[in-house]
């Protein structure tokens, strides 16, 4: 039953005080309803509305024994007979009071009549059950206060402390003593863990579920017919607003637009679509009888019979083996020689039923299904034709056949150098060694030691001059060799050590250029010495430009590189400021003023009157190891240590023309003959590969590549093999250094 709450004066003078427009009597307009009312003054439809405190139970024995309770503090000084009126006024009171009455009692000490309120439930009316959040900051990122010691402020202003947290264990072990951690969450706004209500955890599940998160949807409820049945015709249109003006007036694009089709269709640029053919498909079955105008479809493939190991009781040699049975469950299903394991069985009742049978039956209708429907006729090409036909390699002569010399050096001869008169040869070895022996006798002339070891060697190309040069630790030596003309030796003095220098450049080089005083001159000490920067290594190449007056060097430390050097100008440059990747070797072109740069991978060419990248060569090689230029300059030959050997044709692509793979270890050293059709090989496997290589004038003929011979006289020392060749310009003959400390001579 609804409360009665007693109406008082100061009640009525503040009905009529709210009767009076205040500043939100326009904004506002909403009407409180009891429990019991709907919105048009009969009872309520049954559906859900806010839920009031309850009152306490005493209250409801006297209704008129209970008094209203006013907010306001003066309205306890009222005499007793507007407490009467109060009383008798309680049965009109607005049933929407629902504050607790006073109870008038007569006090057992002074037994004056006194009021007595009920117990404040601390469900509802307690003050600190209704508070809000002491955090005071609003909706704001709370992110902006991680690196405060707080995380708001209360409502005097004051800030709210970060709570201390523990860490991940204590957070499970008050998981573990506490049942009802599982149902609280994390408030970012007080920074603390605070329990959720049942609704909450209703709503949580409903969203897992995937439910509707609100409790009281319906799903079935019925449907609102809004559009049939009588009276009931539009009831609630689709849209109110008129009909805008472009509905009934011809829009003047559309009508641009359809001329310009209109013309396209006039003038034959736009063609009507053509008639489909109304005739019916026909359809053949595969497996039936061919017809006249189609090939006979090819049989079904056949399943394979069973063999003995598919026996229920097969032979014991049919049989696994623990280890091969292992063997056979560690393969992948695709490589197995068998997909099923031999089992024997003393009866035919014992088998089981078979588990793959679903499978092996998918497998045969797949079979069925590819099965090739197309008659192909049968080529008949003897293999031999496909064999390329190559020349006798007896026609080829003269190339190589047979060893003439051999000189020994004490350790790992790893360089070797031929004049350019075909008279003298050179060779180093890993104990600074220098040896020069003439090469149609094998006779060693003259012999130098350096300090450190020996990584390159190369002689000068011009033929008035005769002097090579020398590549230890960081450090270039050019040495001129005995018994020269005079005539040559003086102008290979002069070209060397000139009685005036040339005048220095404005730009620095870190690279020295010394020569010693002419009075200590010996046949023994070098007549020019270049110094490489400090931490360059070991050189591990030295090549000339076919003019004689540039060298360049690769080293192989960490602060080398290349350098190039002028010797009519005693004056050293980088051409690069920064390389892509670590170089391996250069190559000057011997017609064009071209640079061939070779790093780990690629094959970059420059210009170098230009200063500009021409083509990137992508060989395909793991590692290269070595190259060389053809005389003509059309072609390059590139080798490396996966034992690859690729040709390129520099006019036709950057890939490579052809590949060869006649090594079975990594290549060390390639070179073309200067005169004949000619280049030689070394690898690591201790042989030498013989090639002849005829390069036509004509672009649309291809090369034409035939191995000659293989030359064996190497031994294989600490997994290395023959590490330079070097042609003779003169003859067919071929000089090679090995890690066996051999220096051989090959003659045809």
């Amino acid at each position: 039953m609804p409360v009665q709450v007693k109406n008082t004066k100061k009640r009525k003078q503040n009905e009529e005080e709210d009767a009076l427009p205040g500043p939100f009597s326009k904004a506002v307009d909403m009407e409180m309803l009891s429990d019991e009312e709907g919105p048009d003054g009969e009872e309520s439809d049954g559906q859900e509305v806010d839920e009031f405190p309850e009152i306490d139970a005493e209250s409801d024995e006297e209704d008129s024994e209970y008094e209203g309770f006013e907010d306001d503090e003066d309205e306890e000084e009222e005499d007793e007979d507007d407490d009467e009126e109060s009383e008798s006024d309680s049965d009109k009171e607005d049933p929407l009071h629902v504050f607790p009455k006073a109870k008038t009692v007569i006090s057992d000490i002074t037994g004056q009549p006194k009021r007595v309120f009920p117990e404040i439930e601390p469900e509802y009316d307690s003050d600190s059950s209704t508070e809000d959040a002491p955090n005071r900051v609003g909706n704001i990122p709370m992110h902006w206060y991680d690196d405060m010691p707080h995380v708001g402020y209360d409502m005097e202003g004051k800030r709210v402390l970060r709570p201390a947290r523990g860490d991940e264990l204590d957070k499970f072990l008050e998981t573990v003593e506490d049942p009802s951690a599982w149902t609280s969450a994390f408030d970012k706004n007080t920074q603390s863990d605070k329990p959720l209500t049942t609704e909450e955890l209703d709503l949580i599940r409903r969203l897992y579920a995937g439910e509707n998160p609100d409790g009281s949807y319906d799903p079935y409820e019925p449907m609102t017919e809004w559009f049939t049945g009588k009276g009931k015709e539009e009831v609630m249109p689709l849209s109110a607003a008129p009909e805008p003006k472009r509905r009934w007036v011809p829009s003047k694009w559309e009508k641009k637009k359809v001329m310009k089709i209109v013309r396209a269709i006039r003038q034959g640029r736009i063609l009507p679509s053509k008639p489909k053919s109304t005739a019916q498909p026909q359809f053949y079955s595969i497996w039936a009888e061919p017809s006249s105008s189609h090939p006979p479809p090819l049989p079904a493939p056949k399943p394979p019979l069973p063999t003995n190991s598919e026996s229920y009781n097969p032979p014991e040699e049919y049989l696994l083996s623990d280890a091969e049975q292992k063997q056979w469950e560690e393969t992948d299903p695709e490589d197995r020689d068998r997909d099923f394991i031999p089992q024997k069985y003393s009866s035919l009742r014992l088998v089981p039923g078979y588990d793959r049978f679903i499978k092996e039956r998918f497998n045969r209708q797949l079979d069925l299904y590819m099965a090739p429907r197309v008659q192909r006729v049968k080529l008949n090409i003897d293999p031999e034709s496909l064999i390329p036909k190559l020349p006798s390699p007896s026609s080829l002569k003269p190339f190589p056949t047979y060893r003439s010399l051999r000189f020994q050096h004490s350790t790992l001869a790893r360089c070797v150098a031929i004049s350019p008169d075909g008279a003298w040869v050179v060779s180093g070895d890993e104990n600074g060694i220098v040896s020069l022996w003439e090469l149609s006798v094998g006779k060693e002339i003259k012999k130098w030691k350096f300090e450190g070891k020996v990584g390159a060697l190369e002689w000068c190309p011009r033929t008035d001059v005769s002097f090579f040069v020398v590549g230890i630790e960081e450090t270039l030596h050019f040495i001129i060799p005995p018994y020269l003309a005079p005539a040559v030796h003086q102008l290979t003095q002069t070209l060397l050590a000139p009685t005036t220098l040339p005048p220095a450049l404005d730009t620095s080089s870190p690279i020295k250029w010394t020569t010693p005083s002419s009075s200590t001159w010996t046949d023994d000490t070098p007549l020019l010495s270049i110094h490489l920067p400090s931490g360059s290594g070991l050189p591990t190449q030295i090549t000339w430009h076919r003019r004689g007056d540039y060298m360049a060097t690769v080293s192989s430390g960490n602060q080398g590189g290349v350098w190039i050097h002028q010797l009519s100008r005693r004056y050293s440059q980088a051409p690069f400021k920064k390389v892509r990747g670590k170089v391996q070797l250069v190559l000057f072109h011997p017609m064009k003023p071209h640079f061939f740069v070779a790093t780990q991978q690629y094959v970059r060419i420059y210009n170098l009157s230009e200063q500009k990248l021409l083509k990137t060569l992508t060989p395909g090689i793991k590692w290269i190891s070595s190259l060389d230029v053809h005389p003509s300059g059309d072609h390059l030959i590139v080798g490396g240590y996966d034992r690859k050997l690729c040709w390129f044709d520099l006019e036709l692509s950057d890939k490579p023309y052809k590949v060869l793979r006649y090594h079975s270890r990594a290549i060390r050293s390639l070179h073309f003959h200067p005169t004949y059709p000619l280049f030689a090989s070394s690898s690591d496997d201790g042989v030498i590969q013989i090639f002849h290589a005829r390069v036509y004038s004509d672009l649309m003929t291809d090369p034409l590549i035939v191995p000659l011979k293989v030359l064996r006289g190497h031994e294989i020392t600490q997994g290395l093999g023959v590490l330079q060749v070097r042609w003779c310009s003169k003859h067919p003959w071929l000089a090679s250094s090995g890690a066996d400390g051999t220096v051989n001579v090959w003659c045809n």
